[in-house]
């Protein structure tokens, strides 16, 4: 995975040969509620280069999810923008450049889990046999190749989250965004997922944009940590994660996996 480094104002990759997947520039976003002006985000700058992993951490509020959803062109930023692969994040939502989890599944009980999985593929009228060829590949990907027939109500937590991810994967985005797709987990299973995720993420090489509230998961998961202030959020901090990949579970008693919990917790509570 590329190293990158940063200025603090404008975090730029060390490679400059390396492409840049999400170009964010001075972003900004003011709320006006019963004629009150909340500002979200304050002068948001940021790369993130292609198959890179990148989490956003801060305190409930400061505006982590707000920026996700101005990437997926869900929100529209009050001042400055935002280009993906080049093109501006309207082009890149129609072209479907992205695909996102939240943390709810929103799965539809009455659909199998293949036929979930399929939805956006038949919303763009892709043939049969490819739906099915499509989601056979990612049944497998995320390790629910026999519980295609299954509904829903009839999955665990964890494994309906599974079906998010393939469902989000199965047209095939550059871009993942994820929204704390594992904060409503149990502890155990959450950090199952979190090895399963590194898993579809090395073999996929989407560029993943993670939103959590856990330490540890960020520095588990991620090449880099986008530490954000209260409200109005902005970047506080980039906390390089040079941790060896493949992780597995046995990082998490390696000492630098502590240090850098530590120095993301610092960080954090800076303010």
């Amino acid at each position: 995975m590329s190293a990158l480094t940063h200025q603090h104002d404008a975090p730029q990759p060390e490679d400059q040969s390396l492409a840049i997947a999400i170009g964010i520039r001075g972003v900004s976003m003011v709320y006006t509620t019963r004629g009150e002006r909340l500002n979200a985000l304050t002068n948001i700058t940021l790369d993130i280069a292609e198959g890179e992993f990148v989490s956003l951490i801060g305190p409930s509020g400061c505006g982590k999810s707000t920026l996700l959803r101005v990437i997926a062109d869900l929100l529209q930023p009050s001042t400055g923008r935002v280009e993906v692969h080049g093109k501006s994040a309207d082009v890149a939502r129609r072209e479907r450049n992205y695909g996102m989890v939240f943390q709810s599944p929103v799965l539809y009980d009455w659909r199998t889990v293949e036929r979930n999985v399929q939805l956006p593929l038949e919303i763009m009228k892709v043939s049969k046999r490819e739906r099915a060829e499509r989601c056979a590949e990612l049944l497998e990907l995320v390790g629910l190749q026999d519980f295609a027939k299954r509904y829903p109500w009839q999955l665990s937590g964890g494994m309906q989250q599974r079906v998010a991810i393939a469902r989000a994967l199965s047209f095939r985005p550059s871009i993942l965004l994820m929204d704390e797709p594992f904060g409503a987990l149990d502890e155990m299973t959450r950090e199952r997922l979190n090895l399963e995720l590194l898993s579809i993420w090395s073999r996929t090489g989407t560029t993943v944009v993670f939103v959590t509230h856990s330490i540890p998961e960020a520095v588990f998961l991620s090449d880099r940590i986008v530490v954000m202030t209260p409200r109005p959020g902005r970047i506080e901090h980039i906390v390089e994660v040079d941790l060896p990949r493949p992780r597995g579970a046995e990082i998490r008693e390696d000492e630098r996996f502590f240090r850098l919990i530590a120095e993301v917790r610092s960080r954090l509570y800076e303010h």
